[in-house]
């Protein structure tokens, strides 16, 4: 069984090396939708796949790092991101040009990753995220399953060269959540009434 939570953000990026002009040279943003598919043969004690409440915490926090924050390239020109950085309290910084298919990507690690630290307390086993979706517009979308999210080929996606600013984590409930998710603590999720 599949089952979808759909997570909305702003976001804008430059997406260099495109083909099209104003894509690759101006900053702009869209409004995206994710949706986070996960799979299972299974049934918790509450007759669910996985209780879409227990995806409020860490993972809607990490998806809403990208919201009303601009994706950096790593790779782009230093003084661009430094100026980014400079004007701009909410940023990512990432190992890969954010593009959807890239944005698929990332997200997908970065759940994924989350999700193996992540101690089942109610009869959950065997879920697995399928796929993420990033709609980057109303008529367009990528979509990432795990052998594009750790494709060689693609490029590798460090944790480690994922960066948030200050103020994307002062907005989590642990500000130090990306730290433990990439040290592989085990997160407990608490029951929801």
């Amino acid at each position: 069984m599949i089952i979808r939570k759909l997570f909305k953000f702003e976001n804008a990026h430059i997406v260099r090396g495109c083909s099209t002009q104003r894509c690759r040279a101006s900053l702009h943003g869209h409004s995206y939708k994710v949706e986070v598919l996960f799979e299972s043969q299974y049934l918790d004690h509450g007759q669910m796949v996985y209780d879409f409440g227990l995806m409020k915490q860490g993972m809607k926090e990490l998806i809403d790092s990208f919201d009303h924050a601009i994706a950096l390239w790593d790779g782009d020109d230093s003084e661009y991101i430094a100026d980014m950085k400079k004007h701009s309290q909410r940023w990512v910084q990432l190992p890969i040009s954010p593009s959807a298919e890239q944005f698929s990507r990332v997200i997908f690690v970065m759940i994924d990753t989350l999700l193996g630290c992540t101690k089942s307390i109610n009869g959950e086993r065997g879920v697995k995220l399928h796929s993420i979706i990033v709609h980057e517009t109303d008529t367009g979308y990528a979509q990432a399953f795990a052998e594009d999210a750790y494709s060689e080929i693609m490029g590798r996606i460090e944790l480690d060269k994922i960066l948030f600013s200050d103020e994307v984590r002062s907005s989590w409930n642990d500000p130090k959540l990306w730290e433990k998710v990439k040290k592989g603590e085990m997160f407990v999720n608490p029951r929801t009434v």
